[in-house]
């Protein structure tokens, strides 16, 4: 069922109590039976199949149909008059020989479509001065009852229509000849991607020269970057989930420190936590790192034992509609700190404390202010504890060992989002970052013997807001009191 033009055709159109359903061409026959929606099976969840993941008018969970429309409008009404964007999802990726990995969408083109199937294009076209003026196409594959049978099902042309408010979907196996028409008359295109665009080797650059004239050619991301930036409160409120539910799954692995013989049975715990409550798992390879170990900032191997006496560091978060949570913590595995270790983790807590404070959007400071700021509370803390900074101008040389990566990074889609987002830009309403300080200190007589060897970073996922920052993560404890009660 389509809607007209004139309607509000951005309301993801509900599908009826049946749906028309057409057989492959190889039939004999030409007809088309009416089922349940809810009978059928579509390349992702949809209400009517998963109603206990989407509710009515969602595409993805807590993502309308409405809001995605609204992304498209956005884009375009930003983009110059006449501009088409296009964008190619992701490819399946191998692992070995036939084995694949489980498929991720590219985060534009699902930022844009909630379309999570390779194999697909979609073409976003400027069509006059005002909000909502463009059209929408998607490329994907149509319904192939054979092939779904071996790989599973896929949602066709005519889902791409009623589920995904295209306004016109066709065959990606034909998108040679399908898409100059729309790109013919296009002032400049804007894209990221120059991968094949269907099962043949043709490109969207061949395709470009062969149009009787070029349209010139941009980069999408930096025109799409500002609106993924600022993320809207169904946003917020997804990674507000997904930071809840990972924040107790750390705080019952801190509870539960005597379970945990080796860092690989820590991470496999948290990999089952973070599947509660909707959440689809680990939002990216966590980062186990027990006693020296937590020095290296992206210690992923996760297989050594973990020992009394030590601390351990864990830098993990879990995912939820495609929307991510990014958390540190550090605690001791006997359950209580050692002098120096409590020492050195009040110093970074304190710190960390007072950069989730300045991400306030009243403040004006960026992300690279709050880092300087940070940096220099640290130094200042450090030096309390008796370290060294070989006077004037030297400290920065010193707090480059000490504490070696930024303070915070964007958080949404990506762990780190909007890539080639700036860190300079003033911290707005809507953006969420991260603020985590770290110590990590050498084995070097240049440092307190006690501290050698010691890491710190205590990490927090943040949303600016007007009246200050809202932590998404407070549900895992960080207090010094608190991680030790939790024997």
């Amino acid at each position: 069922m389509r809607l007209p033009r004139a309607a509000l055709r951005q309301i993801r159109r509900p599908l009826q109590t049946s749906i028309r359903c057409f057989p492959r061409k190889t039939w004999n026959r030409n007809y088309a039976t009416s089922i349940s929606a809810a009978e059928l099976e579509f390349g992702q969840p949809v209400h009517e199949t998963h109603p206990h993941i989407l509710k009515a008018g969602e595409i993805t969970p807590g993502i309308t149909a409405q809001e995605y429309a609204d992304r498209r409008a956005k884009l375009a009404f930003s983009l110059p008059d006449g501009a088409v964007a296009v964008l190619a999802a992701a490819e399946t990726k191998y692992r070995s020989g036939p084995v694949f990995y489980p498929f991720r969408q590219e985060s534009n083109f699902l930022y844009l479509t909630g379309f999570s199937e390779p194999q697909s294009l979609a073409v976003i076209r400027k069509t006059g001065p005002s909000l909502g003026d463009y059209d929408f196409h998607l490329f994907c594959r149509p319904k192939d009852a054979v092939a779904e049978q071996w790989s599973g099902p896929w949602s066709g042309l005519r889902a791409a229509e009623d589920v995904f408010n295209a306004d016109q979907a066709a065959d990606i196996h034909a998108v040679t000849s399908l898409l100059p028409p729309l790109l013919r008359d296009a002032t400049r295109i804007y894209t990221d991607n120059n991968t094949p665009l269907s099962a043949s080797s043709t490109s969207l650059s061949s395709i470009l020269a062969a149009l009787p004239t070029t349209p010139s050619t941009h980069p999408l991301t930096p025109h799409l970057n500002p609106h993924r930036a600022i993320k809207s409160p169904a946003e917020i409120a997804l990674m507000r989930h997904a930071g809840r539910v990972s924040g107790r799954a750390l705080t019952a692995a801190m509870s539960r420190h005597p379970d945990w013989a080796t860092e690989t049975d820590l991470q496999s715990y948290l990999a089952h936590a973070f599947t509660a409550d909707g959440l689809s798992g680990p939002a990216y390879v966590p980062v186990i790192a027990g006693g020296p170990r937590g020095r290296m900032i992206h210690y992923t191997h996760n297989t050594a034992r973990l020992k009394r006496g030590e601390t351990v560091l864990v830098d993990a978060g879990g995912e939820y509609g495609w929307y991510i949570t990014d958390i540190t913590r550090v605690w001791p595995v006997s359950g209580r700190f050692s002098a120096p270790q409590r020492d050195l983790y009040g110093a970074v807590l304190k710190v960390q404390r007072m950069g989730v404070g300045l991400c306030r959007a009243s403040g004006g400071l960026s992300l690279d202010q709050v880092h300087r700021a940070t940096e220099a509370a640290l130094q200042e803390e450090l030096g309390r504890l008796g370290f060294e900074f070989g006077g004037r101008g030297k400290g920065g040389d010193v707090m480059g060992v000490l504490f070696p990566h930024h303070v915070g990074h964007y958080v949404g889609l990506d762990v780190h989002d909007v890539p080639g987002y700036p860190r300079s830009v003033p911290l707005q309403a809507g953006h969420c970052v991260t603020v985590e300080p770290g110590v990590y200190v050498p084995d070097d007589d240049r440092f307190p013997k006690h501290f050698r060897g010691l890491a710190v970073r205590i990490e927090d996922s943040v949303c600016v807001d007007e009246d200050g920052p809202v932590v998404l993560t407070p549900e895992a404890v960080k207090e010094v009191e608190d991680i030790e009660a939790l024997r």
